[in-house]
């Protein structure tokens, strides 16, 4: 079964940027996500990238966070910038078959997360 990896989170200021990454087991091409979560909040998709590297944004994340994959490396990125206070969640990849979207019930294989926090 496929396993995904994050890695790239940690405590930065608001206004800083990071980079993180997602490292599949097998080199299948599939749609790839961004998702967060913060304690008692539903998951919520942040960006998507399809096999033909199409790509997707929530309102939230336009203009400051930019999704990306090298499929030689079996890895999806994403590079966030001007991070706020609100952007501070647990961050997890996922990986469809399905057509990409925003929606996590399309999503059934999913990375262990990556913490994320910005401190203002």
């Amino acid at each position: 079964q496929e396993k995904l990896v994050e890695s790239g989170g940690g405590t930065v200021q608001s206004g800083e940027s990071l980079r993180l990454s997602c490292v599949a087991s097998t080199p299948r091409h599939y749609s790839m996500g961004w998702f967060r979560q913060t304690p008692g909040k539903a998951r919520e998709g942040v960006a998507g990238i399809d096999t033909s590297g199409t790509t997707f944004y929530a309102e939230s994340a336009k203009g400051r966070f930019t999704i990306s994959r090298d499929n030689s490396k079996r890895t999806v990125y994403l590079q966030m910038t001007d991070l706020k206070a609100e952007d501070t969640a647990m961050y997890y990849c996922a990986t469809t078959r399905a057509t990409c979207s925003l929606d996590s019930k399309w999503y059934p294989r999913w990375g262990q997360g990556t913490q994320v926090t910005i401190s203002s």
